[in-house]
C-alpha cells in the first residue's frame, strides 16, 4: 500500500499560489478595475483633470460608425485567424503523425515561428508583401496582381490575417499532434480492416477524439485574435488603410495613447472584456455539449 500524506495546515498551498495569486492581482485585476473606473470619467487632453461623466463614453461609442465598424473587423478578423490557424495546425499535425523519417526536424520547422514575437511578425510579413521591396509583391507582379495593401483595405486585412494566422499555427500544431498521439493505433487498424479509408478514419475516429483539443484550442485562438494581434496590427498597418484593420484592440490604444481620450479608451477595453467574456461563456455553454471526452 502506498502511504499518502496529509497536511492539517492550508499555509503551505497559500505559499504556493501566493506569487501567482500576486501577479493576477497586480497586472490583471487591479488594470480590469481601473478601466471600469476610469470609463466612467472624462479627462482633458493631457490627462490632469477629470470629471465624473456616467454613461457619456459608451453613448458616445456606440454612436460612432467608425467604432461599430471596428466590431465588424475584428469579427472578420477574429474567425479567420482562428480557423486559419486551426485549420493548418491540424493539417501539419496530420501529415508529421504520417512521416516515418525526419520527423523531429518537421516538428522543429512547424514549432519556430511560435518563438517570433508578434511585433517582429508584423514586421516580416509587411517586408514579404512591402509595395516597392517585397518578395511576394515582385512574385505577384508576374501573374498581373497588382498588390499595395498601403493603400487597399482589402489586401491589408488580409496580410494582418496571414500573419497573425502563421504565428499561431505553431501553438495549434502542439496540441492538435499530442491529441493524435494520444489515439490507439489500434483504433485505425481496425478501421482499415473494415475498409474505412484515411479520410473516412480522419473524420470518424481521429477528429471526433480529439475534439475536447479543438474546443479548448477554438476559445484560444479567438482569444489571441482579439488580444494578442495588436504587436501585428500596431506595426503592419496601424489601422489603416482608412481603418480597414482597425481591431478593437488596436482601436483601444490609438484612442488612448495617441488621441488622448482616457475615458473613451477605458470604456473600450471594458466593452472589449465583456465580449471575450461572452463568447468564452458562450462556447463553454453550448459548443461544450457537441465535445466528446474519451
Amino acid at each position: 500500500m502506498q502511504q499518502q500524506n496529509f497536511y492539517r495546515s492550508s499555509t503551505l498551498a497559500y505559499i504556493l499560489i501566493l506569487p501567482q495569486l500576486v501577479i493576477t492581482i497586480l497586472f490583471f485585476i487591479y488594470p480590469a478595475i481601473q478601466s471600469v473606473i476610469g470609463s466612467f470619467y472624462s479627462s482633458n487632453f493631457w490627462g490632469t483633470i477629470s470629471h465624473f461623466s456616467g454613461l457619456t463614453n459608451y453613448i458616445d461609442l456606440f454612436s460612432n460608425k467608425s467604432y461599430l465598424q471596428s466590431f465588424v473587423t475584428t469579427a472578420i478578423f477574429s474567425i479567420a485567424v482562428a480557423f486559419l490557424a486551426m485549420a493548418l495546425g491540424l493539417l501539419f499535425a496530420v501529415l508529421v503523425m504520417r512521416v516515418l523519417r525526419g520527423a523531429r526536424i518537421y516538428k522543429t520547422f512547424i514549432l519556430w515561428p511560435y518563438a517570433v514575437a508578434t511585433a517582429v511578425t508584423g514586421i516580416l510579413w509587411g517586408f514579404l508583401f512591402n509595395p516597392a521591396v517585397g518578395v511576394i509583391t515582385w512574385i505577384l507582379a508576374h501573374f498581373g496582381v497588382d498588390w499595395n495593401y498601403y493603400s487597399n483595405g482589402s489586401q491589408a486585412l488580409f496580410v494582418t490575417i496571414l500573419g497573425a494566422s502563421w504565428q499561431q499555427i505553431s501553438y495549434n500544431f502542439i496540441f492538435f499532434l499530442a491529441g493524435l498521439a494520444a489515439i490507439p493505433k489500434s483504433m485505425f487498424e481496425a478501421a482499415a480492416i473494415d475498409g474505412a479509408g484515411p479520410f473516412r478514419r480522419f473524420w470518424q475516429i481521429a477528429f471526433p477524439l480529439i475534439s475536447p483539443t479543438t474546443f479548448f484550442l477554438l476559445t484560444i485562438n479567438l482569444v489571441y485574435a482579439f488580444f494578442d494581434t495588436f504587436g501585428i496590427i500596431a506595426t503592419m498597418t496601424q489601422g489603416g488603410p482608412a481603418n480597414a484593420t482597425n481591431i478593437l484592440v488596436y482601436n483601444v490604444y490609438a484612442t488612448g495613447f495617441i488621441g488622448q481620450q482616457i475615458g473613451s479608451s477605458s470604456a473600450q477595453s471594458v466593452v472589449l472584456m465583456v465580449i471575450v467574456i461572452v463568447l468564452s461563456a458562450i462556447q463553454f455553454k453550448y459548443i461544450e455539449k457537441k465535445v466528446h471526452y474519451a
